[in-house]
């Protein structure tokens, strides 16, 4: 009788271990889409600001984010197969891919916040030269575009302050007809408004741009970074619960 009464007792214990690793799976595999959704998300919004930064940290942070997601995805759907369907070789690949998207997540974290630390000094050496040396010019059209939807989302002018624009080979060239800024610097945009400064007709924002899309920045990388170290570690506690359970429960044949 009392071996009896063990038995249905172990056999309740399977099944609730079992349930709780399914759940566990589950929760692993929403993260890899929450994940997944932020590197979107940043490449997305205003992604072509990515063509006046010198450095591909950010752009390679988002990127490394969406695969680690589209990973995390897949491996979940195998944890939760596993565990259903009770298949060991399942959970040894499961376990091994683990690891690898916890260091994936993890790298994606970390590059974002030591970009985090060097955005202002990079902006500010780089976004101005961009802007002055290749705005409307042959081969430049990517950073034309960039620039002009900057300027128009921002509502900014000049990567300091519209006086840079004094300095622009396009406003010093007979192409720019007499603009003292780009017609994007106007907060109603029509034709060769440009030729007017005035802060009735223009942005005149204090910082500038580069005030406006550090800031921009600066929200992304720290989603970023909060988003790749937090999920890496949650899945991490996750995955070693997994394990815990599986030798615990050691699933029966």
């Amino acid at each position: 009788m009392g071996s009896l009464y063990k038995e249905e007792q172990d056999d309740w214990l399977t099944v609730c271990l079992k349930y709780l690793l399914f759940v566990f799976n589950f929760l692993f595999w929403m993260g890899g889409g929450v994940v997944m959704g932020v590197g979107i998300w940043t490449l997305i919004d205003k992604g072509d600001y990515l063509s006046l930064l010198a450095s591909s940290t950010f752009a390679v942070s988002a990127y490394i984010l969406l695969l680690a997601g589209g990973l995390v995805m897949v491996t979940g759907f195998l944890g939760c197969c596993a565990v259903i369907r009770e298949q060991r070789g399942l959970l040894s690949m499961y376990f091994s891919c683990l690891l690898v998207i916890f260091l994936i997540e993890l790298i994606a974290g970390v590059l974002a916040y030591v970009y985090y630390q060097r955005l202002s000094e990079e902006l500010k050496q780089h976004l101005s030269k961009t802007m002055t040396e290749n705005y409307a010019q042959p081969g430049k059209e990517g950073i034309t575009k960039a620039v002009d939807q900057l300027q128009q989302d921002f509502k900014c002018c000049g990567s300091n302050n519209s006086y840079d624009w004094q300095h622009s080979v396009y406003i010093l060239s007979s192409e720019s007809e007499k603009r003292l800024v780009p017609d994007s610097c106007c907060k109603t945009i029509t034709l060769r408004c440009g030729r007017r400064d005035h802060p009735s007709n223009i942005y005149k924002v204090e910082g500038g741009c580069i005030t406006k899309l550090e800031q921009f920045l600066a929200d992304h990388l720290l989603i970023i970074g909060a988003v790749g170290i937090g999920v890496a570690c949650l899945q991490c506690k996750s995955a070693v619960n997994t394990i815990d359970e599986e030798l615990r429960e050691g699933i029966k044949r």
